[in-house]
């Protein structure tokens, strides 16, 4: 399998930059992933393909300002950081912007002075462990000194920085959004509910490296990124009952599908659990829990693009992806929507 496998060509100008005016009047394509067949609808018409007993897993991950601009103790020099993943209480993994020549034992300064940082080892491409030093409530001190850090292909300034949260966020601990879930509106879900439609929840922290390229001309040899996962008991009866009871599970996002999948039994049972996922969806893939996936539309030859392949076929994806670009579709975080079923 390779990567070229997994290439389209995307007109620059349908990137979105900027939130649909209202989350659910973005636009939907519905796919049938047996038989290819596509329809085109607004997101809140997800209600006419949703029945009762289904149920939705969302991801409640919030988004972090983990974007820190400032500078370098010893020259002065400006560095950006972003934070990846949480170790310990005052540990980090972080991207440096420059960090080339940012070493063990080099300190930063942010803000006011409020908070600053130490590298104190250096782990697999180029990532460091940083510790950070402050006085007071270390969330606190982010809100103030952190930016929200959007993906790089959009350039445009977020006016309202909770347009890039699931109305549903609920755990800090992200790098992005798990972005499928931008669409839900609370009256959407409210409606959603009055179906009969049942919604578990659980929480994966997105890391930068859903925007890593695959860099592995044989797909199968790419190392995916780990994240942080858990999913209580509350959420496991509720998808258990569901697939009991001949309800389908609707994951909302590929986020959600990789920690279902992660956590599934051989007999697509789901039980609690939590820590590190690094698992790799692509075609060949036989998926143990999910009948149904609401998504964006992702990155040529990302592992976002593959993980749908594998759950629609890829001919089915590349063929739907190439009518939504026909149709001007918005593509990427803050672009339109799909739904797999």
């Amino acid at each position: 399998m390779h990567l070229k496998d997994f290439y389209y060509e995307l007109p620059e100008s349908l990137i979105a930059q900027t939130p649909a005016q209202k989350r659910d009047k973005s636009r939907l394509l519905v796919l049938d992933r047996r038989t290819g067949a596509t329809s085109h609808r607004h997101f809140y018409d997800i209600t006419g393909y949703l029945k009762p007993g289904d149920c939705l897993v969302v991801n409640n991950t919030r988004v972090i300002p983990a974007r820190l601009h400032g500078f370098r103790e010893d020259t002065g020099g400006k560095i950006e950081f972003v934070l990846l993943k949480r170790i310990k209480e005052d540990v980090w993994e972080v991207i440096l912007k420059p960090g080339r020549r940012a070493r063990v034992g080099t300190r930063f300064i942010f803000g006011n002075g409020d908070l600053k940082a130490e590298i104190i080892s250096i782990a697999d491409e180029g990532i460091r462990l940083v510790r950070f030093f402050y006085n007071d409530i270390f969330e606190e001190i982010l809100d103030k000194v952190g930016i929200v850090p959007l993906p790089p292909y959009i350039t445009a300034p977020l006016e309202d920085k909770e347009r890039y949260q699931t109305v549903y966020s609920k755990f800090r601990g992200s790098a992005a959004a798990p972005t499928a879930g931008l669409h839900f509106t609370e009256e959407l879900i409210d409606r959603l509910k009055s179906l009969g439609i049942e919604f578990a929840e659980l929480t994966l922290h997105v890391g930068l490296g859903t925007f890593r390229p695959v860099k592995t001309e044989n797909v199968t040899e790419h190392r995916m990124h780990a994240e942080s996962f858990s999913i209580n008991r509350e959420a496991c009866d509720i998808i258990n009952r569901t697939k009991e009871r001949k309800g389908r599970v609707i994951a909302v996002g590929t986020t959600s599908c990789r920690v279902i999948e992660t956590v599934a039994t051989n007999d697509g049972r789901i039980n609690p659990g939590e820590g590190e996922t690094d698992i790799f969806i692509y075609p060949g893939y036989r998926f143990k829990v999910i009948d149904g996936l609401i998504t964006n539309f992702h990155l040529p030859e990302s592992t976002l693009l593959m993980l749908v392949s594998a759950f629609a076929g890829r001919e089915n994806i590349l063929s739907a992806y190439k009518e939504a670009i026909n149709l001007k579709y918005r593509f990427f975080s803050f672009g339109d929507a799909m739904l797999i079923i």
